[in-house]
């Protein structure tokens, strides 16, 4: 092959080797000009790809292996991570894992809880001057909330165990259910792992108690007819407790000293949040006897077994209370060589017919006998040795609204005749009047 090379044929890779070793050709591509054409320098002589070795050829699919495994290991570890994270942060969304220091404000229903700092502010760090009253579940404090809120703060003083914050909040909740104008509604509560504190309504008017025996000498004694509206009024409480609560509540603690009064002298009931819970389908609970002496139902005292019965014998102490003035146990009383126990020194006052002489002196003969003979009726047949002899609250209700106590009134006079004698035949010269014994029919005119 000689000649001129056509330029078209120049660019084709595969000829060039060929234009590049035939001496015979000439024109681009060729290491001479065909004659009549200007000199060139001749073309880098060719040199054709080297092919890859086996061994780049492998570390080329190794880096690509590693980066598809890598990303696939990426993509498994991203939503495990984020997993593990949520999981670690869950438990912080659960309201009573949180220290109460801390909590938000929360509300069960109308229910609020009350950071432990709120409540020391309220009171001024729990200071002493602002202590209400003392009992056996703990102090009273007086307390003034941030929007000036005035409140009563319980502070319990009770064992910690473990998951008893359970079973707080569980009694607290079904506590705050009870809802009855003469029962001391429960605001608020607050728990930490050193502290429990119930927030209730301020009273500013106190205890019945307080007004009974503590009062300031510039207060007026309770009189008579605020007297039988607070022993109606704590009755129909009592029996909200007993028939209308699920399940039923039982103080245990029936005084005068828990039933405070509100700006009308109305009577509400108090310190029941801190009874146990009774099942509907349970008769009795058995635990350890709380209650203050006088007050204390003799079948609670030997068994620790308390029921609706024993509430209603605190009742009636409580009745006698409204009616005399006095304590259930007063130590003062064996000065006069009279019984320490309220409930057997009025026995023996009615077994000599000195009615007269168990009303306070702060009622100044502003009574009406009739209705004090009435109310002192409610009371015996409230505290009978025998609980199944004593009525339920919701029947004591209807007797202090006149219907049914002339007729259960008489019927126990009757049995307690046939009892007496026979109880007594043998030890005629010998019979004592007290507590543990029924008395003897009292001769008291019916209500007239």
């Amino acid at each position: 092959m000689s000649g001129q090379i056509p330029k078209s044929l120049t660019d084709i890779t595969t000829l060039q080797v060929l234009f590049a070793n035939n001496p015979l050709l000439c024109g681009p591509g060729t290491t001479k000009p065909c004659p009549g054409d200007p000199p060139f320098s001749p073309p880098p002589p060719y040199n054709p790809p080297t092919p890859p070795t086996q061994s780049a050829g492998a570390s080329s699919t190794g880096a690509i292996a590693g980066g598809v495994a890598a990303g696939a290991a990426l993509v498994f570890a991203v939503p495990a991570i984020a997993f593990a994270m949520w999981r670690r942060r869950k438990p912080e969304e659960h309201f009573f894992d949180v220290p109460a220091e801390e909590d938000p404000e929360v509300h069960l229903g109308q229910l609020k809880k009350f950071s432990l700092r709120e409540l020391q502010v309220a009171s001024d760090n729990f200071n002493n001057k602002n202590i209400l009253g003392r009992g056996g579940f703990g102090k009273v404090y007086k307390g003034r909330l941030a929007d000036g809120t005035l409140v009563a703060v319980k502070r319990l003083k009770e064992e910690r165990t473990p998951g008893g914050e359970l079973q707080f909040q569980t009694e607290v909740e079904m506590i705050s259910m009870a809802v009855h104008r003469n029962l001391l509604r429960l605001r608020g509560f607050c728990m930490t792992p050193t502290e429990r504190l119930l927030v209730y309504p301020y009273m500013a008017n106190g205890s019945v108690a307080s007004r009974l025996r503590e009062r300031q000498p510039s207060e007026p004694p309770l009189d008579w007819d605020t007297r039988r509206r607070i022993a109606l009024g704590s009755a129909r409480g009592l029996s909200y407790l007993h028939d209308h609560c699920d399940p039923k509540i039982i103080h245990r603690d029936v005084k005068a000293a828990n039933i405070l009064l509100d700006e009308d002298f109305e009577a509400v009931v108090g310190d029941f949040g801190l009874a146990k819970l009774m099942d509907y389908k349970d008769t009795h609970v058995t635990t350890a006897v709380r209650g203050t002496i006088g007050h204390i139902a003799p079948e609670y005292l030997s068994t620790g077994k308390s029921s609706e019965k024993t509430d209603v014998f605190g009742y009636g102490i409580t009745l006698l209370e409204l009616i005399t003035g006095q304590r259930a146990f007063d130590l003062a009383r064996l000065a006069n060589d009279d019984d320490v126990m309220l409930l057997d020194w009025v026995k023996g006052l009615l077994k000599e017919k000195k009615v007269e002489m168990l009303v306070d002196p702060d009622l100044q003969s502003n009574y009406e006998e009739t209705e004090v003979e009435s109310l002192i009726q409610v009371a015996l047949l409230c505290t009978q040795g025998s609980p199944v002899e004593r009525p339920k609250m919701s029947e004591v209700v209807r007797m202090l609204e006149g219907d049914g106590l002339a007729e259960r009134w008489e019927e126990w006079q009757k049995v307690e005749v046939v009892r007496q004698e026979a109880e007594l035949a043998p030890l005629r010269n010998d019979w004592i009047v007290d507590s543990t014994y029924n008395l003897r029919a009292v001769e008291l005119s019916g209500p007239r």
